[in-house]
């Protein structure tokens, strides 16, 4: 049997995101699921909550990695929960788990999955427009090393596309 892909869709926390990245983030879900990949995500509000209610409505499997000792602290979309209890430091669990990162919005702990991701050589892909963390690093390298720049999409089902073409090619 082969594994399923593994999206993780990162962005604002539920206190942060604003009407556009939730739209969008949905849309990630959605398409995620469209595709048939597991849709990963740090299992709480906002993109997270999301991207997971996209993915679950489209029939798609949701893994919410919480960063509380209680699987209740994840949101009502997640089909399957790890319960970490150690706080930021699932931040790792997340993009580590992944073979590939989509950035809806964010703040600071979004760069710190991203980056994560990056220092792995997990792909990075950010919705262009959707604000925060996102519009700041699209294009860009994370740190010196370039080791590889975040790509940018300007739509949903575009980041989808390249997140799933650069798990099964790599970068071209």
């Amino acid at each position: 049997m082969v594994r399923r892909k593994q999206i993780l869709v990162i962005g604002f926390d539920k206190d942060h995101c604003t009407e556009t990245a939730y739209r969008t983030a949905y849309l990630v879900g959605l398409e995620v699921a469209r595709h048939g990949a597991v849709l990963l995500t740090g299992g709480l509000g906002g993109v997270m909550e999301a991207a997971s209610k996209g993915a679950q409505e489209a029939g798609g499997f949701v893994i919410g990695i919480v960063p509380q000792e209680e699987k209740a602290a994840a949101n009502p979309y997640c089909d399957a929960v790890i319960a970490t209890g150690i706080g930021s430091a699932r931040d790792f669990l997340t993009a580590y788990s992944a073979d590939a990162v989509i950035i809806v919005g964010g703040g600071a702990g979004t760069l710190i999955e991203a980056a994560a991701a990056y220092q792995k050589r997990i792909p990075v892909i950010a919705v262009r427009g959707s604000g925060g963390t996102a519009d700041k690093v699209v294009g860009t390298y994370l740190d010196d090393r370039r080791i590889e720049d975040v790509l940018g999409e300007d739509s949903p089902e575009k980041a989808v596309d390249t997140a799933l073409r650069l798990i099964e090619h790599g970068p071209m």
